[in-house]
């Protein structure tokens, strides 16, 4: 009887637990959020890994496309024209995350944006950086912002 109560205990506390979390920020992912996602790493030889960019993907090379997000300022400023876009804010890790995070995408505006912590959606050439390189993999460059 004794582990039976315990048991109840146990479901009943994470039932409001699971209840009581709160959504942390808006949703950003979009139809190109999903294609950015669908990038993976492939184990080619021990110790080599490479990104490996599907067809769905590839086709969005060098299009002008849209993408909400949030920034991430790569230099100290209140204006920036280059920075990290990301479907979480700065407060949440984009690391952390489980597999469904797509990856940043570097940006590189037409004219300088005055950082915000709320979302922002921006218009530009979608760039895939599949050299294997340790720059970005993926940049958004001429981009300017949508209202």
């Amino acid at each position: 009887m004794k582990k039976v109560t315990i048991i109840f205990i146990l479901i009943l506390t994470s039932v409001f637990v699971a209840q009581a979390q709160v959504k942390v920020h808006k949703d950003m992912r979009t139809a190109n959020w999903n294609l950015i996602g669908l990038r993976y790493e492939k184990q080619v030889e021990p110790l080599k890994w490479v990104s490996i960019f599907p067809p769905e993907l590839l086709a969005l090379n060098n299009k002008v496309i849209e993408l909400p997000g949030y920034i991430y300022p790569t230099k100290v400023g209140s204006k920036f024209s280059e920075f990290l876009l990301s479907i979480v804010p700065i407060e949440s890790c984009p690391f952390c995350g489980t597999g469904d995070i797509p990856s940043m995408v570097e940006v590189k505006m037409a004219t300088p944006l005055p950082f915000t912590e709320k979302p922002i959606k921006i218009k530009g050439k979608f760039v895939i950086n599949n050299s294997g390189d340790n720059r970005s993999e993926f940049f958004l460059l001429g981009a300017t912002q949508v209202r």
